[in-house]
């Protein structure tokens, strides 16, 4: 789509198209809409902004007759003028970062972003609808609800759905109120309100490790032998109750197959194990971990099922080291396949 802001006169009869028709580029981008319109082309003009709007609908609304040869000039233009584009930039920012995506860190992304915005360039509203959704229910339960009323007009639905469900009784019913002040506001005050949110966001508090300290001892404990375990958690829960709590929500072992797999996951897992170490894996004793490997085997067919256990009967004597080493590795898989989206775990309940 061709550029027809002020600045792109210049950059337009460098890239080729000339004066050779006696018209400006500007007048040249409105010619090529208006057949593109005529085309069906499906145009759709959202992406630019009402500055750009404004200057093509003002370029058209003072043309009239154009001959052929002078729109076969322009059309002609315009072609040799994609043809002998090489290279193109976004222009701005935010394409820019689009492009980069996975190239930069999420600081690096989010330091540039502030330094535009603090700069006065750029629109703050896409950071703002990019936040994580627990910075945003902040700025809802403690930003003027005037400013939240406005933040929850520009959010995607369901963002703002789930942030306005989450507030307190009596302050959903004063965002409500302010949502009429919505209505007209206009583009220099929603842009100011934006920044006063993105600049808020920016001072809301960041833990040093966005892995919180629970998950992680949760997650050493997993490949923790059992003694251990048992002897950290009993410790835990006489220093600090709390902290004790989240650590066992965490905590995911053989013997939580049961309460927090799928049965239609079964199958998957088994795949993804090798052979031998499911079986040393199935071959546990104590309770909790037979209970398990019934629970593995019950959900697989029954061809499978009886073929796997004749195997294990087949093992022989297996230490409790090396049947306690096999299950780590499947509840590894486990965690591999949850991290790589191929199956979720079921929430514990808060008695467990």
């Amino acid at each position: 789509m061709p550029d027809w802001s002020p600045a792109s006169d210049q950059r337009l009869t460098r890239a080729g198209m000339n004066t050779q028709t006696g018209l400006s580029p500007r007048q040249k981008a409105a010619i090529i809409v208006r057949l593109l319109l005529d085309d069906d082309a499906g145009v759709s003009l959202d992406e630019f902004d009402s500055d750009r709007q404004t200057l093509l609908v003002e370029e058209m609304a003072n043309m009239e007759l154009i001959d052929r040869r002078t729109r076969d000039d322009v059309i002609t233009e315009f072609c040799d003028s994609l043809e002998a584009v090489g290279v193109t930039f976004p222009g701005d920012l935010d394409g820019t970062l689009a492009i980069l995506a996975d190239r930069l860190s999420d600081d690096t992304t989010d330091r540039l972003r502030r330094l535009v915005l603090m700069s006065g360039r750029g629109d703050p509203w896409p950071r703002i609808t990019e936040l994580p959704q627990e910075d945003i229910q902040t700025l809802a339960d403690n930003e003027a609800v005037e400013l939240v009323a406005v933040m929850l007009s520009q959010l995607p639905v369901e963002k703002a759905a789930a942030t306005y469900s989450a507030l307190e009784r009596e302050r959903a019913r004063m965002v409500a109120q302010s949502m009429s002040l919505t209505r007209n506001i206009a583009p220099q005050a929603l842009r100011r309100i934006g920044l006063v949110l993105a600049q808020a966001a920016d001072a809301l508090p960041r833990p040093a490790m966005e892995t919180p300290a629970s998950d992680r001892m949760g997650d050493m404990l997993n490949f923790a032998s059992s003694e251990l375990r048992d002897d950290i958690l009993e410790m835990l829960d006489n220093e600090d109750a709390e902290f004790a709590v989240d650590v066992r929500r965490a905590i995911f072992i053989f013997a939580h197959i049961p309460k927090r797999v799928e049965p239609r996951d079964i199958p998957r897992i088994i795949r993804e194990v090798d052979q031998a170490t499911m079986l040393k894996a199935l071959s546990q004793k104590s309770e909790e971990e037979a209970a398990a490997a019934e629970f593995i085997l019950s959900n697989l067919s029954s061809r499978m099922a009886d073929g796997l256990r004749e195997e294990i009967a087949d093992l022989g004597t297996i230490s409790s080291e090396e049947a306690e080493a096999a299950a780590n590795e499947v509840v590894a898989t486990i965690r591999r396949l949850q991290m790589d989206g191929e199956l979720k775990l079921i929430l514990p309940k808060d008695d467990e």
